[in-house]
């Protein structure tokens, strides 16, 4: 069956009760107050360019976003300094390291290798700019409130949980500091920007708009709004497809086919440029920081419609 013809609501339901029981994985304990989450949530929503919306589950079950931030602060970032600077900073290119590495820190030319990972996500946050602290803080909730289309807030408890036990991002903020990446004396600041924009809070919806309009070329699906331009669209999709699943990238990239980001709440959400975003959240993740659920389902619905980009619609 082609999507076009296909009962979407039907397909969430069914991948829905195909994998509410699955118990793979684990909690992100790493981070305590993550470990409190309820390991049964799981939640599917499809929105697509035009803004229809699916959804099954608990897709209004409230997470923080984590690394699935980082590509959108990255958009921010890239509208506000362009392509020369920002690939001064931060580079493009895969790592094939988890999403925690400082590796590449120590090579040539010391930039993060690209902005999904966490050094180049600190760098990036560094890179917002504004007078005070608040002020920076107000354009990246700002930029997700238009997402959204409501008000949200930082989840205060993640936020202090993330910041106590920090000790290697605060190492990489260090090192980027020592390499000139980050230009601001203050490098808590800058860790603490980045730890706040990971504990904003959302749920499956607000993702799969997010992703909708990325598909969209930057347009919301709702509002009609051009939050980005159709060329930053475009950066952040094909920085998601080869570096948004870490070092899983290559195997997303054969199995599933989609531009993609997760976070260690147990969010993942995908894009199919010009149809779609849709959006997975369950808090039980792999030993790579994705969520095991929204694995399953996004490959499956890959698979049953040939929706990779170099599928040509051959299953």
């Amino acid at each position: 069956m082609k999507l076009e013809s296909a009962d979407l609501q039907k397909i969430i339901n069914g991948y829905y009760e195909k994998y509410k029981t699955l118990k793979t994985g684990h909690l992100a304990d790493y981070i305590p107050e993550l470990a409190k989450a309820n390991s049964d949530h799981f939640g599917i929503a499809l929105v697509t360019v035009d803004g229809k919306i699916f959804t099954a589950g608990d897709f209004s079950q409230n997470f923080t976003l984590q690394s699935a931030s980082k590509p959108f602060v990255y958009g921010l970032a890239l509208e506000a300094i362009g392509r020369e600077k920002m690939l001064s900073k931060v580079g493009v290119e895969p790592t094939g390291e988890a999403f925690n590495s400082i590796i590449e820190l120590e090579k040539e030319s010391h930039r993060p290798y690209n902005p999904m990972i966490n050094s180049g996500a600190i760098a990036v946050s560094s890179l917002i700019s504004g007078k005070t602290f608040n002020e920076r803080l107000g354009k990246i909730v700002h930029l997700f409130e238009q997402f959204c289309g409501h008000s949200i807030a930082v989840d205060e408890n993640v936020f202090e949980s993330e910041k106590k036990t920090a000790h290697r991002n605060r190492a990489i903020a260090h090192l980027l500091k020592h390499f000139a990446i980050i230009e601001e004396d203050h490098i808590d600041e800058a860790l603490d920007l980045y730890f706040k924009q990971c504990s904003l809070l959302v749920n499956t919806v607000d993702l799969a708009k997010m992703a909708a309009t990325l598909a969209g070329g930057g347009v919301h699906p709702e509002s009609r709004k051009q939050i980005f331009t159709a060329e930053t669209s475009r950066d952040i999709l094909s920085l998601m497809f080869t570096c948004g699943m870490y070092d899983t990238a290559g195997k997303w990239a054969y199995t599933v086919g989609l531009p993609a980001k997760s976070g260690v709440s147990g969010g993942l959400f995908a894009a199919l440029p010009g149809r779609f975003g849709i959006a997975v959240y369950s808090p039980l993740i792999d030993q790579h920081g994705h969520s095991c659920r929204g694995l399953k389902v996004l490959e499956d619905f890959s698979r049953d419609f040939a929706l990779s980009v170099f599928s040509n619609g051959v299953r």
